[in-house]
């Protein structure tokens, strides 16, 4: 296993850097142990969730048998691993993306959750790291201090340094072992870092790091991986490490190491563009009552701003001039204090709650029904409650969300404020292609866009042009693309 703490890109490590990324690998393995010599087998399995969807396939990493692991055969011709995190929604609603080019283009996706497999030190890491993000995000919602001094901060200068890069290096050796039995040759697609890393330190041959954000930070690097960026801004800066060792000038990323691609998106939304686009300005051509969609994360933080949005777009419900989509996720209890907060809201809503068939067949019918009312999303399954929201995206006119992972779909965004510095710059990315608002980073300014979407045509109107636009130029290309250089790799 070779040693990529010690230098990243030609850009050598500080003594007291690397000696700090060994010291956090040894406490690593004295709490959660080490089982580099561990031999783990693997199984395959349909995913019932949304494999007829996707026709994904689960690659489960068994616990060790007494004797000789027998492992499944995987098709190293035709098959892709999806290798993800679950933290937060995003890295899962990225790779179902990829997962949905691949299945399209006649490739079999192997999904491979790196935080699904609890009897491996693997999963004991990132569980321990996934819980300090959450318990960030959360506080970062309830005081505005931590998230100024603290949580701002660590997502924007923290996570941008190449020395968090060298720690998460070490960590990352001891996830190696869950692709052990795993064939080399089979390209793994890594909608996080952390399964990128783990997958060059297990001796993978063909990696692919899908990196999602638009702001570049050390965080995201892989060395020995092609690195695939969504923006001509992020390709900039990740390929000369800008602003990474304060302002030093690095030493850059090789060309052949990084690749634009465009944006990661489902083959179902990107060869629907245009007829979905065309029914929402119809639908505003018509008065029918204009549908937003509100996707709301676990953590919660951002609730006092959706409940602002839902007490304003209320009485415009009950005049059928507005519809609402509201995904909680797999989060039922946020859905519980929006209605403890906002009474009336449980009279006017439908509740869809754990009726996968029931979900897919009422986004069906709003394609092209007259919807009206509050509707609301609860799955307790991981992957109904993420791809519920691509589901609806198709059928509602304005997706109102952070700007994370969602920046980059090809829908009209009403962005409301972000979670963590890094996000920003998936705002001004999507405001600068015409495809989304400037972010709202107040309440009151937020209720001023929604209003705009209400009362005129041009708002939603030229988003929808833009959309179609940047389809023509190839920008919501980026899963196509993706899948069609792991599988370049493989055949070199």
């Amino acid at each position: 296993m070779q040693d990529k703490s010690i230098s990243i890109f030609g850009n050598p490590m500080k003594k007291k850097v690397y000696n700090k990324a060994v010291k956090t690998k040894r406490k690593n393995i004295k709490r959660f142990g080490d089982d580099s010599n561990v031999s783990y087998p693997i199984n395959i399995n349909d995913n019932e969730h949304i494999g007829k969807i996707l026709g994904v396939k689960d690659l489960r990493v068994m616990e060790p048998l007494d004797d000789k692991p027998v492992n499944e055969t995987l098709d190293t011709d035709k098959g892709i691993i999806v290798g993800n995190i679950r933290m937060g929604f995003g890295h899962y609603r990225i790779s179902m993306a990829i997962a949905s080019a691949a299945n399209a283009m006649g490739y079999t996706p192997y999904w491979m959750d790196l935080n699904s497999y609890k009897h491996t030190t693997c999963t004991k890491v990132i569980s321990a790291q996934n819980e300090l993000y959450s318990l960030g995000s959360r506080l970062s919602g309830k005081s505005k201090l931590f998230n100024k001094f603290v949580w701002e901060p660590m997502n924007y200068e923290g996570f941008r340094k190449l020395s968090y890069n060298a720690s998460d290096q070490k960590n990352a050796e001891l996830m190696a072992p869950v692709f052990g039995n795993i064939p080399k040759r089979i390209p793994v697609i890594a909608t996080h870092v952390w399964p990128a890393q783990a997958a060059i330190h297990a001796g993978m041959e063909n990696v692919v790091n899908a990196i999602p954000d638009n702001w570049p930070m050390a965080l995201h690097y892989a060395e020995g991986s092609i690195h695939t960026v969504q923006t001509h801004f992020a390709y900039q800066g990740y390929r000369i490490l800008n602003g990474m060792q304060g302002k030093d000038v690095l030493n850059p990323m090789p060309a052949e190491e990084i690749v634009y691609t465009g944006h990661y998106i489902d083959h179902e939304l990107v060869s629907n563009i245009e007829t979905d686009c065309d029914a929402r300005k119809q639908r505003k051509e018509k008065g029918h009552p204009m549908r937003f969609l509100l996707t709301i994360g676990g953590a919660g933080a951002q609730r006092e701003i959706f409940a602002a949005i839902i007490k304003k777009l209320l009485p415009e419900i009950n005049k059928r001039k507005a519809t609402l989509y509201v995904n909680v996720g797999d989060y039922k209890n946020v859905w519980e204090e929006l209605v403890r907060d906002i009474p009336e809201l449980r009279s006017c809503s439908e509740e869809h709650f754990d009726k996968w068939d029931k979900t897919q067949k009422f986004c069906e019918e709003a394609m092209n029904g007259y919807i009206t009312g509050v509707h609301a999303f609860y799955h307790a399954n991981i992957f109904e409650a993420v791809y519920c929201t691509n589901l609806l995206m198709r059928s509602c006119d304005v997706l109102v969300t952070k700007p994370s992972e969602l920046a980059f779909y090809p829908i009209p965004k009403l962005f409301i404020k972000r979670v963590g510095g890094h996000e920003q710059w998936g705002a001004i990315h999507s405001a600068e292609i015409g495809d989304g608002t400037l972010e709202c980073e107040d309440i009151p300014h937020t209720l001023q866009m929604l209003e705009l979407f209400m009362k005129e045509d041009s708002l939603l109107n030229d988003m929808c042009d833009a959309i179609i636009k940047n389809k023509q130029a190839g920008i919501y290309d980026g899963a196509y693309k993706v899948v069609e250089l792991a599988n370049k790799m493989r055949n070199m």
